[in-house]
């Protein structure tokens, strides 16, 4: 109990002078919080620990770190369902306790529920719709995985089944195949931060050429981490080719809508992540084999071809040939003569033709006849008596040689 005196004080104004003492505070706080009377608040069970007079927990927040300390007292206990259990989502009726003795806050559980299944369907299909319209599940968005991956990075709980079942089909199918494991958290308030720090430190690592994240099956609240939109959003961001094998075929958590490649189960990503080196081989043994097949018929048709062409007569016999050709060399040799021949004597006709006439209108024609050409000394034909006065020297060509001579001029007349 607390003073008359103590509360009389407490009501004043605190002041430097007149400081409350923490008992006055402590009442302030407890009689303001037993005002607000019962209220249902909606949390993740991230703790349940059950111990002869109650089941103490803790229940956080389902969108921001936040947590409260809760209490079931035995009376209580008996009035809700007996499979609640942790990483549960569930709605509580609750009175918010305060101990002013160590200035503890905690909420005391009067009823508890789970919350319903419509209502955490409504909120994931909500949130599947938002992401759908930004694009986020687009399938141009997705990237093939390569064909033969040197190194696969695994994202999984530790010593889980699903990490032994990737490992043992993908070393199966091809033994050489490296592993990255980062063990995570697969259910549970820490799945989400845990798994995305995988995702990013995975799609850093240059050597890792796709990422699996797997979990086994579970109940559909179990699995909701991998609906987580920030878990969403860094999957959808990741460069690395990312498969998701989350559950079994019925389970669809969101990672499965935005990972390049969803496996029906961490079996399946093996196989479907991993070729069979068995099978690959026998691919490239059938495909020799259909090749090799391909070209022998090539072959063997080409050469019956050819047989055929061989066994032709007019193959078969090649000399004539050569002499029905040697024949028409003749003809033509002998027509290319003829014509040249004819050629020739043409010419030849065109020639002393053409001779004659030049002969006819040559000087030397004129000469032959009888005829002189007197040359002055300038070098001038003298073509009249008067070119050609008295004393005159000049030259007389003849038909066949020259004769100097002078001139006595012009005959007198009788």
């Amino acid at each position: 109990m607390v003073s008359t005196s103590l509360i009389g004080m407490s009501e004043a104004a605190s002041t430097p002078d007149e400081p409350w003492p923490i008992a006055a505070l402590t009442t302030k706080l407890k009689a303001y919080l037993d005002r607000l009377g019962l209220v249902w608040v909606e949390g993740e069970i991230t703790q349940w620990e059950q111990r002869s007079s109650g089941i103490f927990g803790k229940l956080k927040d389902l969108t921001e770190d936040s947590t409260m300390g809760f209490t079931i007292w035995s009376n209580a206990r008996t009035k809700m369902p007996d499979d609640i259990k942790q990483g549960d989502r569930v709605i509580a009726l609750v009175k918010v306790d305060f101990w002013k003795k160590n200035g503890q806050l905690g909420l005391n559980v009067l009823e508890l529920r789970h919350v319903g299944l419509g209502d955490l369907l409504e909120k994931l299909e909500r949130l599947r719709a938002q992401l759908s319209k930004e694009g986020l599940f687009d399938a141009d968005r997705k990237v093939p995985l390569p064909f033969l991956p040197q190194c696969i990075g695994l994202i999984t709980g530790q010593d889980s089944d699903a990490e032994k079942d990737v490992l043992r089909n993908a070393h199966l199918r091809w033994p050489q195949v490296e592993f990255k494991v980062i063990h995570t958290k697969v259910q549970g308030d820490q799945t989400v931060p845990e798994v995305i720090a995988a995702i990013q430190k995975l799609d850093a690592d240059p050597e890792v050429d796709v990422i699996i994240i797997a979990r086994g099956g579970g109940d559909f609240q179990n699995l909701l981490p991998f609906s987580d939109e920030k878990l969403v959003r860094v999957a959808a961001a990741c460069v690395t080719p990312l498969v998701s094998a989350i559950g079994h075929e019925a389970d669809a958590p969101l990672l499965d809508n935005v990972a390049d490649l969803r496996a029906s189960t961490p079996t399946d990503a093996a196989k479907r992540v991993v070729p069979d080196v068995s099978e690959e081989l026998a691919r490239v043994a059938d495909a020799k084999s259909r090749i090799s097949n391909k070209v022998t018929s090539f072959l063997s048709t080409e050469l019956e071809r050819l047989e055929s062409l061989r066994s032709r007569p007019v193959l078969a016999d090649s000399d004539w040939i050569i002499a029905t050709r040697a024949e028409e060399i003749v003809r033509n040799v002998q027509r290319g003569s003829d014509l040249v021949d004819r050629a020739l004597h043409n010419a030849m006709q065109e020639t002393v033709s053409l001779k004659t006439q030049l002969r006819a209108l040559s000087p030397q024609q004129t000469l032959d006849r009888g005829y002189a050409i007197a040359v002055l000394a300038d070098g001038s034909v003298a073509r009249s008596a008067k070119d050609a006065p008295a004393n005159t020297e000049f030259t007389l060509t003849l038909a066949e040689g020259t004769v100097d001579a002078v001139s006595k001029g012009a005959p007198k007349k009788k």
